[in-house]
């Protein structure tokens, strides 16, 4: 909590911690530990308390009725942290969206006491007619999520013309700050913006793995993703599903774990992101991608894998220990990468030496990786292309009065 509060600029002055099996129905941490923020609150300043926890409504407003001062839960926290970092239109309104479904409840709430004749509270300035701000609540919602289904149909297509044209789509996920776009930055050599911040992706940035990092030469779009976190509420994983459909729909996912963490988060840091995953129900391989490894000792690294592999957390799946900051396994990386796209076609084609072969055998250089080619009286190549385009080839092929041997790797 404390980082998040730190990400949009809250200091925290002063922590009060209440052990106890459930929250208090009335006040979330029960009414000593009120007064004692309350006594607290007399003798400093304080902008605002945040409790870190999900508040009920009934609970968020007795909290500010009883504490005099605007009261966060941990959810709306993540929510403006969420608005600082949007900078795409599609973020923004992602995040509106999740804004207006965390505000529901607590309007109605709101209505509820005012009809009681109580003071309608804190949130959103104070007095104001909340039953016409629930509508507004309505119509705005409605607005955006017909606005991100459009963005939405605008990212299919391009995803399907990319598919058309043999791209294998490579996913990035993970928790925040684990090091996705620092990783997206070495196979694309580009210059995403990369913070030690949490959540400073909040958009996708698709690009093609090029340079060093495609050895193969194999026409692989990289996709970085909005970070996982853990006990976010179903309705804002919902807000962000144009996001995170990406994973759904990749060849291959790349889950990036900090393997500098602490083990016991590293644990839990897991179970979340593979939980996400499951539910999102993709059928995609993942390899788990141990970033950070320059901040460890060897001994330290080796014991973290074990105590992973003991829990089963890596159990039927591919890891590689890298480090982004010195590109160290980068290499084994990208082979394990290789090693693991689904279908890869081998083809043995034989071309007429013409023009129209040599334009053909351009496009075939930007769309597979072609291991030979020999002239003689004919056109003789080797190439290893995505099985979503062996079909069009083929095609192609024969209408120059080629042939072709077909194989897998």
């Amino acid at each position: 909590m404390k980082s998040l509060s730190e990400t949009i600029d809250y200091k925290i002055i002063k922590e009060f911690i209440k052990i106890r099996n459930v929250p208090d129905v009335n006040t979330f941490v029960g009414p000593g530990k009120l007064e004692e923020i309350k006594d607290f609150l007399e003798e400093n300043k304080v902008d605002l308390v945040i409790v870190d926890g999900k508040l009920k409504p009934s609970q968020w407003f007795t909290l500010e009725k009883e504490l005099k001062i605007d009261v966060y839960d941990r959810i709306r926290i993540i929510l403006a942290v969420f608005d600082k970092r949007a900078e795409s239109k599609e973020a923004r309104l992602q995040v509106k969206l999740a804004q207006l479904q965390y505000e529901r409840p607590f309007v109605r709430e709101l209505i509820h006491r005012a009809r009681k004749g109580e003071h309608p509270g804190y949130m959103a300035g104070g007095e104001y007619e909340v039953a016409d701000y629930y509508e507004m609540i309505k119509r705005q919602m409605k607005k955006i999520r017909d606005e991100l289904k459009k963005i939405r149909r605008e990212r299919e297509l391009r995803r399907r013309h990319r598919y058309e044209t043999g791209f294998y789509l490579v996913s990035l996920a993970g928790y925040t700050n684990a090091g996705k776009s620092s990783l997206l930055n070495i196979l694309a050599e580009e210059n995403v913006k990369v913070e030690e911040k949490l959540f400073s992706t909040l958009s996708t940035t698709t690009r093609r793995i090029t340079g060093k990092a495609n050895k193969y030469r194999l026409p692989i779009l990289i996709t970085d993703t909005v970070g996982f976190i853990k006990d976010l509420p179903a309705w804002i994983i919902e807000a962000f599903h144009s996001t995170l459909e990406e994973i759904e729909v990749a060849d291959l996912i790349l889950l990036v774990v900090d393997i500098s963490d602490d083990i016991d988060e590293i644990v839990q840091k897991m179970k979340t992101s593979l939980k996400e995953l499951r539910e999102m129900e993709t059928t995609s391989k993942v390899i788990i991608v141990l970033n950070k490894t320059d901040l460890l000792r060897e001994n330290g690294l080796k014991e973290k894998i074990e105590k992973l592999k003991e829990l089963g957390l890596l159990k039927n799946k591919e890891y590689v220990s890298i480090s982004t900051k010195e590109r160290k396994n980068i290499d084994k990386l990208i082979k394990t990468i290789r090693e693991n796209l689904p279908n890869i076609v081998k083809l043995r084609i034989e071309l007429p030496l013409n023009r129209d072969s040599q334009r053909f055998l351009s496009k075939l250089f930007e769309i597979s990786l072609i291991s030979d080619v020999k002239y003689d009286k004919t056109v003789k190549i080797k190439a290893e292309v995505n099985y979503k385009i062996k079909d069009r080839l083929l095609a192609e092929i024969k209408k120059l009065g080629g042939r072709t041997k077909i194989s897998k790797v």
